[in-house]
């Protein structure tokens, strides 16, 4: 009866054994597969001893069934510590397993040595073969080292389950079984006798305990269920290449995508252009997109590098390409209406300020024809400024602010009274302190058209130039009295081209002055009535005043 014991535990732990390959999966604890190897080796162990002819036969059984005896404790506690995430390093890890391997070395110096066993004697009980054992000193060590990794698996438990919310408590209700089983084994036949091993039952109940832990962490690693879930759902492509840039592998979605990987073979060097393109792909952080057919058959993927890590150390590159057609075809789509509506913007934009700068001249030139005395000097004095401030060193924005303000220097006179802005002579001073009024009105009139404007530097150039052109250096200019550089650089240079225009031209009082004394008055005028900074520029400008004038019906 007692050997069919044996016989049937080393059975049934065998195919509890077989049942783990079947369902095994990569995400399985590797020490739950330690302890599903050493159940049927250890139960088996057992049934050498109940059938051992002599004491050599016995000594070889005994140490079959201390490789569990031994191994099955360190790897028990091993397991608990992983399924309850407390990181145990490779020293101690290393130290753990130093203690049964020691033990076991021990173990096989039976019939040898006395080191675990001084003696041991055969006898029969109930049709199997039993031992009678006289400890060596080494066995004294056997019961607290495995003491200690029950101890120490049991008080990992209870610390998961009151600090580790990321572990499952059902998992680790479970585990507390094979712990509580594995303690029943090993100190149980030191109560009821050595007639049978109880352990070799309370293996086979861990063995169901660990079947049913096994499959539900497996459910638990989300990381690799989610890499898996991937690969199954082939929307991600892998390729892995050692340091040597040799290629390792790939899965059928890297395959169909770079069709090329489908010639190669495992650990064989990659072609040329291929090498090349990976590289490219591993040194640059944001590749450009994979691109590959042409039209409809167009596919493009985008391409993130990484290093290919195994026990934590880096042995090559690892290589991830995803089917990004459809969101990089939108984002193109998206751009290229970005950039028509853009476009469109710009030509509404454009085309307003085009309206709004015919009303702004259609206005001054509106001012202009109420002016018996100044026909043309919009037009006239606008090309001087554009003169002027092309001969200066100037920043291009102000430049083109200061042009297009300068046929709106004197909008104002719309405020005018059309008996003084129309009378055929020279002003009286009554008439001449009314007509003065012009620049600050007309400050005000462009404050008011402009304040829809968003061109702040425009609007500020356009409203100091209507305001001050009419300042003079030398602080005896209207309508404020400012001097020197307290006038607008902006209404300095008009200034210089509005006098020009006013001395070369014809009105209703004068005649039009000759270019050599208008030339004359205007240097005079620096520093006194004009910016003498504006001399130099002036001077490079005159000629082509000159010519201009000429040309001109003034």
């Amino acid at each position: 009866m007692i050997l069919l014991y044996y016989q049937i535990a080393f059975a049934v732990s065998f195919l509890l054994a077989g049942l783990y390959v079947v369902i095994w999966d990569r995400r399985f604890d590797v020490n739950i597969t330690a302890i599903f190897m050493l159940v049927p080796i250890t139960n088996l162990g057992h049934v050498f001893m109940a059938t051992a002819q002599n004491q050599m036969e016995a000594a070889t059984a005994v140490k079959v069934i201390y490789i569990g005896a031994c191994f099955m404790p360190f790897f028990i506690t091993m397991g608990i510590l992983n399924l309850c995430r407390i990181r145990v390093s490779r020293l101690l890890r290393g130290l753990l397993f130093a203690f049964p391997a020691v033990l076991y070395l021990s173990v096989l110096t039976i019939g040898y040595y006395p080191l675990f066993y001084s003696n041991i004697e055969l006898y029969t009980a109930g049709g199997a073969t039993n031992l009678i054992r006289s400890y060596g000193p080494m066995h004294a060590l056997f019961y607290p080292m495995v003491l200690g990794y029950i101890l120490i698996g049991a008080g990992a438990i209870l610390y998961a389950i009151r600090t580790e919310k990321q572990v499952s408590k059902i998992t680790l209700g479970l585990l507390f079984l094979p712990v509580a089983m594995t303690a029943l084994g090993f100190f149980g036949n030191l109560f009821v006798g050595r007639r049978v091993e109880i352990i070799t039952s309370t293996y086979i109940l861990a063995e169901i305990m660990y079947l049913l832990i096994a499959r539900r962490m497996s459910l638990y690693n989300v990381s690799d269920t989610v890499i898996d879930s991937l690969i199954q759902n082939g929307e991600t492509g892998f390729v892995s290449l050692d340091s040597e840039f040799r290629y390792l592998g790939s899965n059928s979605t890297a395959r169909r995508m770079i069709p090329e990987l489908s010639s190669l073979e495992i650990d064989g060097p990659l072609p040329d252009g291929l090498q090349k393109q990976f590289r490219t792909w591993l040194q640059t952080p944001y590749p450009d997109a994979y691109r590959t057919g042409e039209g409809k058959n167009e596919r493009i993927y985008l391409i993130e590098a990484g290093d290919l890590v195994s026990g934590g150390q880096k042995h090559g590159h690892q290589f991830f390409i995803r089917d990004d057609t459809q969101n990089q075809k939108y984002i193109t789509l998206v751009r290229d209406y970005n950039v028509r509506l853009e476009d469109e913007v710009k030509n509404k934009t454009r085309h307003i300020l085009e309206m709004q700068d015919d009303l702004i001249l259609g206005m001054a030139t509106m001012v202009e024809s109420r002016d018996n005395s100044t026909g043309g000097h919009i037009r006239r004095t606008s090309k001087g400024v554009r003169l002027l401030a092309g001969g200066m060193a100037l920043d291009p924005a102000f430049r083109d602010h200061l042009v297009k303000a300068a046929p709106m220097h004197d909008i104002g006179k719309i405020a005018v009274d059309d008996a003084i802005l129309r009378k055929p002579g020279r002003f009286t001073p009554e008439e001449y302190e009314q007509m003065k009024k012009h620049a600050p009105e007309g400050a005000r009139i462009l404050k008011e058209i402009l304040k829809d404007v968003d061109d702040a530097d425009f609007k500020r150039i356009a409203v100091n130039v209507a305001h001050y052109h009419h300042e003079r250096w030398d602080g005896k200019g209207y309508p404020d009295g400012l001097k020197g550089e307290e006038i607008p650089l902006e209404a300095r240079i008009m200034a210089v081209a509005d006098v020009f225009d006013a001395l070369v031209s014809k009105r209703v009082y004068k005649d039009k002055m000759s270019f050599k004394d208008a030339d004359r008055i205007i240097l005079e005028g620096m520093g006194t009535q004009f910016d003498p900074g504006l001399r130099g520029v002036y001077l490079r400008t005159r000629p082509r005043l000159e010519e201009y004038y000429r040309g001109t019906d003034c």
